[in-house]
């Protein structure tokens, strides 16, 4: 196999995998390439930074771990076996690296909040973070202010990472939860991508390293999902545990026109959270959109669920019927009004989120398949956002915290389609009153 980086008749050829090509090629202000270990991260930094620095002469980048050892045990060590020699030499007293054109690329860390002040009067091009879930945000909005200079050269932030960490909470906030995966964010913050790493995308380890995967499978449960599945659902005290992004997750697809339809939300005027679930033959659930907006009275509400969901039934929890004392009426009136006719259902927590687990369990369709029974489609961002958030909660056995409370809408829309969905209301007419209020975690759905 030819190396990655070789000279042939005057020119500079990268051997690059599909995913680190989209990492070279992405345009964005800030690029996370991240996921599972050995998706050929770390290679795709290095041969970005060799591409910048000769395409752009006089360029300087800055390229950071968070301790110098492991700065020296990977990236120095693995840019001084991949850039060829005649264009590229190292100078450990600076940590510098020179190329020929006159562009540079500096090896820096940062072991305490207080090391990024060692680059308080620095200028950079690019700034490149090596495993960015080892950095906290402070770190990383500040080394972001070094990002300047009179050149027009174009300017980004661009970083790997596999998942956990201590970062880990802000890198998928920032880059994963906002989109689904290789689509460009924009907000007041500028633009931004998520491009997932896979271990079986790097022909190059596959090829060197066939049992690489095997001895990932051996690992504990969660470093195997952060290493070989590269799931960023990870988190203590999760609730909702057996979440993964790879299962739960599909593409979206048209929803066939004789599925069954439903519509459940969560309303008050600090958030409309409406999720629109289809039903398939064989009892499988997809969550195919959503409704995430505040500040909406009942009329403005009821448009947006009518125009997602032009048909019912829409539930919704007990409390929307409760009268309101100036006039009587209660906002389940209002919502038939405007042309949404509210089905009640229980709010009872513990059951709703027991139905939930046993809905994330994998189940054989009929062709003898194996999948969960509820999956979300990737465009419903703000559920995959903030159903694995969720955590236990320490004094309410079976249930999970109401904080912070903007968690909170999207899971508890989902809960109640869960308590309203007929199958159970069949199973809960069966049940002895006492078993609905059990925490015991015996629901078979």
């Amino acid at each position: 196999m030819d190396p990655p980086v070789r000279e042939e008749d005057g020119s500079i050829v990268f051997e690059l995998t599909p995913l680190q090509y989209r990492f070279l090629e992405a345009e964005e202000d800030e690029i996370l390439f991240g996921g599972a270990a050995g998706g050929g991260k770390s290679h795709g930094q290095l041969l970005d930074a060799l591409r910048y620095a000769l395409t752009y002469p006089g360029s300087k980048q800055l390229l950071l771990r968070r301790t110098l050892p492991e700065l020296e045990n990977s990236l120095i060590r693995m840019a001084e076996m991949l850039f060829p020699a005649s264009l590229y030499r190292y100078t450990a007293a600076r940590h510098t690296g020179f190329f020929v054109n006159g562009s540079i690329l500096d090896f820096g860390y940062c072991d305490s909040e207080r090391d990024v002040y060692r680059y308080q009067s620095a200028e950079y091009d690019v700034i490149r973070f090596d495993e960015l879930t080892h950095f906290t945000e402070s770190m990383y909005l500040y080394l972001m202010s070094r990002l300047r200079g009179a050149r027009p050269f174009p300017r980004q932030m661009k970083s790997t990472t596999n998942p956990g960490g201590v970062g880990h909470d802000w890198v998928k906030r920032r880059f994963v939860d906002p989109a689904p995966s290789d689509h460009p964010i924009a907000d007041q913050d500028g633009t931004r991508r998520f491009i997932p790493a896979r271990v079986q995308d790097n022909r190059f380890l596959m090829d060197g390293d066939p049992l690489y995967i095997k001895r990932l499978q051996r690992l504990p449960e969660r470093e195997r999902r952060a290493l070989l599945d590269g799931d960023w659902d990870l988190c203590e005290g999760r609730f909702f545990s057996r979440w993964s992004r790879e299962l739960h997750v599909c593409a979206p697809f048209p929803v066939p026109e004789h599925w069954k339809k439903y519509c459940a939300l969560d309303y008050g005027l600090d958030m409309l959270a409406g999720l629109c679930i289809a039903e398939d033959e064989q009892g499988f659930f997809y969550v195919y959109r959503e409704i995430y907006e505040p500040d909406l009275i009942v009329s403005e509400a009821a448009a947006r669920i009518r125009s997602a969901a032009p048909s019912g039934p829409y539930y919704a929890p007990p409390d929307l019927w409760s009268r309101q004392k100036d006039s009587g009426r209660s906002i389940a009136d209002l919502f038939r009004e405007n042309g949404v006719p509210l089905t009640r259902v229980s709010a009872a927590r513990a059951p709703g989120w027991a139905i939930l687990q046993e809905w994330l369990l994998p189940r054989l369709d009929r062709d003898g398949n194996r999948f969960p029974r509820l999956r979300v489609f990737s465009t419903c961002c703000n559920l995959i956002r903030c159903l694995p958030a969720l955590v236990w909660d320490p004094d309410s056995p079976g249930d999970c915290c109401t904080e912070p409370h903007e968690l909170t809408h999207a899971p508890d829309a989902l809960r109640y389609f869960a308590m309203g969905h007929p199958g159970t209301a069949r199973r809960n007419s069966k049940r002895a009153p006492a078993l609905l209020g059990s925490h015991r975690k015996e629901w078979i759905i």
